[in-house]
């Protein structure tokens, strides 16, 4: 009997041990929703003359790290990271170490951002900072303001914003090559503040940044300039917000490769203007050669008949490059003709049917093609060869509620290498107007600008499904619409050249401007929107 009253006994020891071992609320109690405390500090926040190499924060309660390495911000800019511990575990306290010497007079802001959170809830400490001076007094000037994508209608992932102050020293460059004067973020928001500035004017700058080193590197980097000088403090809040770009890069040639045994590829960078590639090596009459921009790729591809020589050299210019550029051959498989349909199933009355190839298509024997409908009635087409994309296109008219067959027989489509088809079969189907919806729109172009109006859909609405150009107020019907949620935007085509332009830092041009409608459109089957209103007036 002992010995089970001291086993007993044992048992509910350790589970009592246990049980005061383990932190968090007891079973029951309300949960904890307030954030962490900060109490005290060692040297004193707001400390002036500060000649310290590290800082001692300490806290209510437990504490931890969430995506310091994101959140945690210098300003103005260190050379070497604050190595801040302990991580990984939970404290009540903080060390700063502070590797870097300290600018004199300079009032620093050490910006946890929402990295702080308690340890039993992650309820988040916001917007916490230590404020510092290493002179004799604490800058306390503020500005804040908005960043926006001057392309998408995605808000930014994360911004730096930095401030350069305009001095003696001051060149255009300096975004290139030196550290700001004070920085801050928009972390997954649009809206930013500086706290703790210094009298004088600024150059205000937004960087989304690929390295998070506050120097803008324009071939990975999107920027945006804030218009105006920012004067302090005056300048308190900012009227505008600041639009992001990716600069388009001055054009530089790269590279040519055989990626295959017949097809190069010539690789460039930048906007490409009249690229031309002419070949200077002697090939005989029959050789052929195709060429075409790959779609969103910096890239031209290159076909041609296969020829027994080692190598191919060519003269590669446009407006700013002219040079000869040899190709070696050691490929020695052709890429066998492939094609697929655009689309299989329900074509849509808005839509044209496409027959995509691998390689280009330069011949097509039109009596090898059965096409008819339903009722095995020869249906009357038109076709053509895309000069820009590998496909070939069928035009016809498309009555609603029917169905096609396309039936290509063996040898129809002949591409450059001489590769034929076998037997294709296509069986379509259209669907009733009453499946489709429209939108009527009443553009108002208070300025007579020159607009491009795009109707969009798709993920993050990046699919123009129409595009119109106006240069007056006028009203736009977008007609047999699939039933799906739509944006309309206006860009601003300030030069006229039917394509939005974007921003460049050292020639202060801003990009062209992007208006969204106000809200989005859903269209339903058999539905039509009417009465809606676009007003294009606010351009700066």
């Amino acid at each position: 009997m002992k010995l089970i009253y001291k086993t007993l006994f044992f048992i509910l020891s350790i589970l009592l041990i246990s049980n005061c071992a383990k932190t968090g609320r007891p079973e029951g109690g309300p949960k904890d929703e307030d954030a962490p405390l900060f109490v005290t500090s060692e040297p004193p926040y707001e400390t002036i003359n500060f000649k310290e190499n590290e800082v001692k924060l300490y806290f209510n309660e437990f504490i931890k790290l969430k995506d310091l390495n994101k959140q945690l911000i210098a300003s103005p800019p260190l050379k070497s990271p604050l190595l801040v511990t302990p991580q990984g575990t939970a404290s009540k306290f903080l060390k700063i170490e502070i590797l870097d010497t300290l600018k004199q007079n300079t009032t620093y802001i050490f910006n946890f951002g929402n990295a702080i959170e308690d340890n039993n809830e992650s309820n988040k400490l916001e917007g916490f900072k230590y404020v510092f001076s290493t002179g004799t007094y604490i800058d306390s000037l503020e500005t804040s303001g908005a960043v926006v994508d001057a392309f998408s209608k995605k808000d930014p992932k994360k911004t730096n914003i930095v401030l350069y102050r305009i001095d003696s020293v001051f060149t255009d460059s300096i975004i290139y090559k030196k550290k700001p004067n004070y920085v801050t973020t928009a972390l997954d928001t649009t809206i930013f503040n500086f706290t703790n500035l210094r009298k004088g004017k600024y150059l205000l700058v937004a960087l989304e940044e690929s390295s998070n080193d506050y120097i803008f590197d324009p071939k990975v980097d999107k920027i945006g300039v804030y218009t105006d000088t920012i004067s302090l403090p005056q300048d308190s809040i900012l009227a505008k917000p600041i639009k992001l770009y990716k600069e388009t890069q001055p054009y530089r040639f790269r590279r040519a490769k055989e990626v295959s045994k017949g097809k190069i590829q010539f690789g460039f960078e930048g906007q490409v203007k009249d690229l031309n590639v002419a070949l200077l090596s002697k090939v005989s009459d029959t050789f052929k050669s195709i060429s075409k921009f790959e779609v969103d790729k910096d890239t031209l591809n290159y076909w041609h008949t296969p020829i027994a020589v080692d190598s191919l050299i060519f003269l590669v210019s446009n407006d700013v490059f002219l040079d000869t550029v040899t190709v070696n051959f050691r490929k020695k498989k052709i890429d066998t003709l492939t094609l697929k349909p655009s689309t299989s199933g329900t074509l849509h009355l808005r839509d044209t049917f496409f027959i995509e190839s691998n390689n280009p298509i330069i011949n097509i024997d039109t009596s090898k093609i059965s096409f008819v409908d339903k009722d095995t009635l020869k249906v009357n087409y038109t076709n053509y060869i895309s000069k820009k994309e590998n496909k070939i296109g069928f035009l016809f008219k498309k009555n609603q509620k029917e169905k096609y067959v396309i039936k290509a027989f063996p040898g129809t489509f002949e591409d450059i290498y001489g590769y034929k088809n076998d037997t294709l079969n296509y069986n379509l189907k259209t669907i009733e107007l009453e499946d489709y919806g429209r939108i009527t729109l009443n553009i108002v172009n208070t300025e007579s600008k020159n607009l491009i109006i795009d109707l969009l859909s798709g993920k993050d609405n990046e699919e123009i499904i129409e595009r119109r150009y106006l240069s007056a107020s006028e009203t736009v019907v977008f007609d047999l619409l699939e039933p799906k949620t739509y944006t309309v935007r206006a860009i601003i085509d300030e030069n006229n050249n039917k394509k939005w332009d974007t921003g460049n830092y050292l020639l202060k041009k801003q990009p062209e401007n992007i208006i969204y409608y106000k809200e989005e459109l859903e269209v339903r089957a058999n539905y039509f929107l009417e009465g809606n209103t676009f007003t294009i007036n606010n351009l700066e």
